[in-house]
């Protein structure tokens, strides 16, 4: 489906692309001879305030997309193509669990499909880390399938958002979006489907979306036209639903980011989601208190 063509500042437009590199990039899909991407070591988990322990696992697989892979917070950033930070809720979870070894295997730009495909030259598809021995799986995923998350973000970025009239997002995107969440939804079932195959005994645990941007209200960090803001909300809760759904259609445990963000969207005093041109993070992306978050919460669902 084509879009409208993003209208924006120069230095946004340089913003977007970085944007695009982490929610798009796409390298050889050839089943060639690429070398496996290294698992990541656990970090210290100091960024997360203490929680339930629950029982000590052997071996901790996280699959996700950038928003468990953390592209800018701060901490080591893999060499793989995936942007992956060692102080990801993966790495925090890992130490606070504790866990004996995490495998994290999150990469910017992922969709479902990546679980079974080659998404970066040299970066096997994530389910390859998947083994029997496994007995603790977070997946994170479905944002985007479609390139549902860049078309959002690329159609409703606007130079001048106030001197827009009506909802130009909306209007080009609107009939879209739920079929493709439906697909994602039945996608992601089948993920979970394929890492129960491969291990068995795992525990299982989906992890929803934040909440990015309010469902009223306007900030510069958004650049948004003011009639759009609401139809952003609605696709970003539609897509932590469908993820709720298929963790209830598949028998896992779902993690409610989305109700724990709340207040914390890009808009709000205290962000959990960095802006358009903020530090910390990459564009439309978590900061570290984010994650810190999440993995206080996994570490809750587990206990």
């Amino acid at each position: 489906m084509a879009t409208r063509p993003l209208s924006a500042p120069r230095g946004a437009l340089l913003l977007v692309v970085l944007l695009l590199a982490l929610t798009g990039c796409r390298g050889s899909s050839d089943d060639g001879g690429g070398s496996a991407a290294a698992p990541s070591p656990s970090a210290a988990a100091s960024a997360a305030s203490p929680a339930a322990v629950g029982p000590p696992f052997s071996r901790y697989v996280a699959l996700g997309d950038s928003y468990t892979a953390a592209p800018g917070v701060p901490g080591q950033q893999s060499q793989d193509g995936c942007l992956r930070s060692s102080a990801n809720y993966p790495h925090l979870l890992a130490t606070e669990l504790p866990v004996a070894r995490l495998v994290d295997v999150s990469c910017s730009g992922a969709d479902t499909g990546d679980v079974r495909t080659r998404q970066l030259r040299g970066v096997r598809p994530q389910l390859g880390a998947v083994t029997r021995d496994t007995d603790l799986v977070t997946i994170g995923l479905g944002g985007n399938d479609e390139d549902l998350f860049m078309r959002l973000v690329t159609t409703c970025l606007r130079q001048d958002p106030a001197a827009v009239a009506g909802s130009p997002c909306t209007d080009s995107l609107g009939q879209a979006v739920t079929p493709v969440l439906s697909r994602m939804q039945q996608s992601l079932e089948r993920v979970v489907r394929d890492v129960r195959t491969k291990a068995p005994s795992a525990r299982i645990l989906l992890v929803g979306y934040p909440q990015i941007v309010p469902a009223s209200g306007t900030c510069p960090d958004v650049p948004f036209a003011p009639a759009d803001y609401r139809f952003a909300h609605q696709v970003n809760r539609g897509l932590t639903e469908a993820v709720r759904r298929a963790a209830a259609r598949t028998a896992s445990t779902y993690v409610d980011v989305w109700r724990a963000s709340a207040g914390h969207d890009i808009c709000a005093a205290e962000p959990w989601i960095n802006g358009l041109n903020g530090p910390g993070a990459a564009p439309f992306h978590p900061f570290a208190a984010e994650q810190a978050a999440v993995a206080r919460l996994v570490a809750a669902a587990v206990a």
